[in-house]
């Protein structure tokens, strides 16, 4: 036995527990939101107005490594929202002709919004039902964000891993 050994002492039974950890701790879930989809990702939103042209579009969705943009009015009203997909069904009808032609020829104008303290699943539930990734965030009226499809997957996929290294700290204690 090492010469540093100490057997146990009465005192150490008596020392303080802490309770950092419970089953009830670990397991408490909050509901995920736009809102914390938003402060995890950030709120940029890269926008253009109806008069921009698809080939500007297409540089800026290519610059900014984005799947759609917002499209707003001079008043920075939500006018619409183009994606990858409207482009490109664009240029399935009009090849060769489509990139001179304007955004509010081919965006689309029905736009889903969410707000920011809707619950993910529903968010997801309308993108899934309404097959499209991309929808805008608004607040108090207000434009703040978007999100997308994979915002919304990121989100839960690091949220899963989290969980899974809580019941592994519950588990190994």
């Amino acid at each position: 036995m090492p010469s540093s050994y100490q057997g146990p002492s009465r005192k150490d039974k008596m020392s303080a527990t802490t309770h950092s950890q419970s089953s009830e701790s670990n397991l408490k879930h909050d509901t995920a939101t736009v809102r914390k989809v938003l402060q995890s990702k950030g709120a940029d939103v890269f926008a253009l107005r109806p008069q921009n042209t698809l080939h500007e579009a297409v540089e800026m969705l290519r610059d900014k490594r984005v799947g759609a943009l917002i499209v707003k009015d001079s008043e920075g009203k939500l006018q619409g929202i183009l994606s990858e997909r409207d482009i490109v069904r664009k240029l399935a009808e009009t090849p060769g002709q489509t990139l001179a032609q304007r955004v509010e020829d081919v965006m689309t104008t029905n736009v889903e919004t969410c707000e920011l303290d809707d619950p993910l699943i529903s968010v997801l539930r309308k993108m899934t039902d309404g097959r499209f990734r991309h929808m805008p965030v608004i607040d108090d009226g207000n434009l703040v964000g978007i999100v997308s499809i994979g915002d919304v997957v990121n989100y839960r996929l690091n949220e899963l891993e989290y969980e899974a290294l809580q019941l592994k700290q519950l588990i190994v204690g």
